[in-house]
């Protein structure tokens, strides 16, 4: 069970893979016209959307996983911050994804969205970064 359920962690870790190339993605929607622009933002919206249905397999694996290890308490903790900032971050993106869309239809500059949307996915790709960091490190207590 515990084989199957890490596998399936495994799986969910890469359906997160989103956020690694999240950043590069944005920045090159400034480069695109306003059709370009919105058709990549309601891409990405529906990207993350997906991105977020494998951060609750993430929470529900690695909550199984952390309560069958000998791990230290505060490598819980922190684990737990760090995925629930990628899970708040990965809601708040959405808003300026979409509204990069609205924007173009209304004729607006989606300019100041475009770089909501990349300081907000290189943070999230950086907490993501970490995250892999403790998870390939873990911290056990010492027997």
């Amino acid at each position: 069970m515990t084989d199957f359920l890490l596998f399936l962690h495994v799986v969910g870790a890469a359906g997160m893979g989103l956020y690694i190339v999240l950043p590069v993605i944005i920045g090159r929607a400034s480069k695109l016209d306003g059709g370009g622009q919105a058709g990549l933002a309601e891409g990405l919206v529906s990207a993350n959307r997906v991105a977020q249905y494998f951060l609750v397999l993430q929470l529900l694996t690695g909550g199984y996983l952390m309560s069958q290890g000998e791990y230290k308490v505060i490598w819980m903790i922190i684990v737990t911050i760090l995925f629930l900032a990628i899970a708040a971050l990965g809601g708040i993106i959405s808003k300026p994804l979409k509204q990069i869309a609205v924007s173009i239809q209304t004729g607006k500059s989606a300019s100041s969205d475009i770089a909501k949307a990349r300081v907000l996915s290189i943070i999230i790709l950086l907490i993501y970064l970490v995250i892999i960091y403790f998870m390939k490190f873990p911290i056990y207590k010492q027997l």
